[in-house]
């Protein structure tokens, strides 16, 4: 009897093991969701040694993403990869935009200069969402925006508001603007002067900066910089605020402590709006500040924040919708239902007339975040975050939504 029982037992055991080898052979294989980011990097000299660009940039941010996706995708049967593609400024984008669509890649996070988002966008088509997270200009907004086109860099507009706002609050009203001569200089000094009166800012004089070149790091260098700055920012009238508008550092982190008034800067030197700050840490920022850190061995910076949050849109998306088929995650990305925590405060959304990512900006300077924006008391009918950059009834983006 007994043997007839351990004979039925082993008989069931051998069936339960068989029924267990069956079904992990039959368990379904994730579903594998490829992004890429295609990016511009060559090092290029600062006038701080401090403010030139890690290697790493963005790349980091792209690898924190990827980590963080898989970790909830191992749950839902997902696994998401990364692809990188690092170009040379000047380089054809068209080629390894075109590569990374023979591999199957559906989304393109994107740090490159406006034309060049611009051209992946247009190659791509139908066939691929980019996500634009380095390119700050408005026009990629506006009148050369895309459906296929959405962006979790802010734009310029945007951090020039973020700054005026600030100004305002502390009730510091009159305002003069040293801009350099270079095309990307007189964009955020456009800018500037479109805050300026949106929010009631007067800019009192404008000054441009000439490039002349010359050896800025040396000894020599910098004893023509203490005389001479000064002296350039002579004769201007009563001011509250410097305002500089340089994006080509040429100039702009020679103007705080040498102008000829003891007065603050702002813009692109002094105090400056960014998307992220080295040292954010409210909001859970100490959280990501951390894991960061560990993984690349430094900060996050505004173009790693960016990079994280356009991969971390398509994994939240995937997630959600529990799917990995690009058309679903896209549909469910712009519909009414969809936002992403990013350790500002609030969960941040999409505009749906040019598919800018609504977010709160950091205004910092070299050691500390000083305040963020929206600041309070500028109000909006929908949404406070709408105060910052171009709203829906000012938009010239008409072929996006």
């Amino acid at each position: 009897m007994a043997s007839a029982l351990s004979k039925a037992f082993m008989a069931l055991a051998l069936t339960a093991l068989a029924g267990s080898a069956s079904a992990q052979q039959t368990a379904p294989e994730p579903a594998v969701i490829r992004i890429g980011l295609l990016r511009s990097y060559e090092p290029v000299l600062a006038l701080s040694a401090l403010d030139i660009p890690p290697e790493t940039i963005g790349v980091a941010g792209a690898e924190l993403a990827i980590a963080d996706n898989n970790t909830t995708g191992q749950f839902m049967g997902q696994t998401f990869e990364l692809t990188v593609s690092t170009q040379a400024p000047g380089d054809d984008i068209g080629p390894a935009m075109q590569a990374l669509l023979d591999a199957g890649v559906h989304f393109v996070v994107t740090d490159l200069s406006a034309e060049d988002t611009l051209k992946v966008a247009d190659l791509a088509g139908g066939g691929a969402t980019i996500l634009n997270a380095g390119a700050t200009d408005d026009s990629l907004r506006e009148e050369n925006c895309r459906p296929n086109l959405l962006h979790t860099a802010p734009s310029r507009s945007m951090l020039t508001d973020a700054l005026a706002q600030y100004l305002m609050w502390k009730q510091w009203r009159n305002w003069v603007l040293v801009s350099g001569e270079h095309p990307n200089d007189k964009l955020f000094a456009q800018a500037l002067r479109d805050s300026a009166l949106k929010f009631g800012g007067e800019i009192l004089e404008e000054r441009v900066f000439e490039d002349k070149g010359g050896a800025r790091a040396t000894d020599s260098g910098q004893a023509q910089v203490q005389r001479q700055i000064p002296v350039f920012m002579q004769g201007l009238p009563d001011h509250d605020v410097v305002l500089v508008a340089d994006e080509s550092e040429v100039f702009g982190s020679y103007i705080p402590w040498r102008t000829w008034l003891p007065r603050p800067v702002a813009g692109t030197a002094g105090l400056v709006a960014a998307s992220w700050h080295p040292a954010s840490e409210q909001w859970g920022g100490a959280q990501i500040q951390n894991r960061f850190e560990k993984m690349a061995g430094r900060r996050m910076l505004p173009k790693d924040m960016q990079v994280w949050t356009a991969i971390r849109i398509i994994g939240e998306a995937a997630s959600r919708t529990a799917s990995a088929e690009p058309g679903a995650i896209l549909s469910f990305i712009k519909g009414p239902d969809f936002s992403i925590a990013a350790f500002k405060g609030q969960r941040l959304t999409f505009r749906d007339w040019n598919w800018q990512l609504r977010q709160p900006i950091l205004l910092g300077e070299g050691r500390s975040v000083v305040s963020a924006s929206p600041q309070e008391g500028f109000l909006h009918q929908n949404s406070e975050l709408d105060t910052l950059g171009v709203d829906r009834p000012e938009t010239r983006c008409h072929g996006a939504p």
